[in-house]
């Protein structure tokens, strides 16, 4: 199993989100929650797509950090 870093922002009708591990793989949602359940859903297609295409599924490689920021 592995673990994939996505992103989720926030748009003047909903959410989108994308995954930087995984080019072209995103999706949108009206909610954090659709977005993030249809976010699954688009990287198991994706991943199935290139398993169909035998091509290699990339590993994730991305990581997330917050830095605070005195303004």
């Amino acid at each position: 199993m592995s673990r994939y870093l996505i992103v989720i922002e926030e748009t003047e009708t909903g959410f989108s989100a994308y995954s930087p591990d995984l080019d072209g793989c995103i999706a949108t949602g009206a909610t954090r929650e659709e977005v993030e359940q249809a976010m699954q859903e688009a990287i198991r297609f994706h991943l199935e797509g290139l398993k169909e295409e035998h091509l290699p599924i990339p590993k994730p490689h991305c990581f997330s950090a917050y830095l605070e920021i005195s303004a």
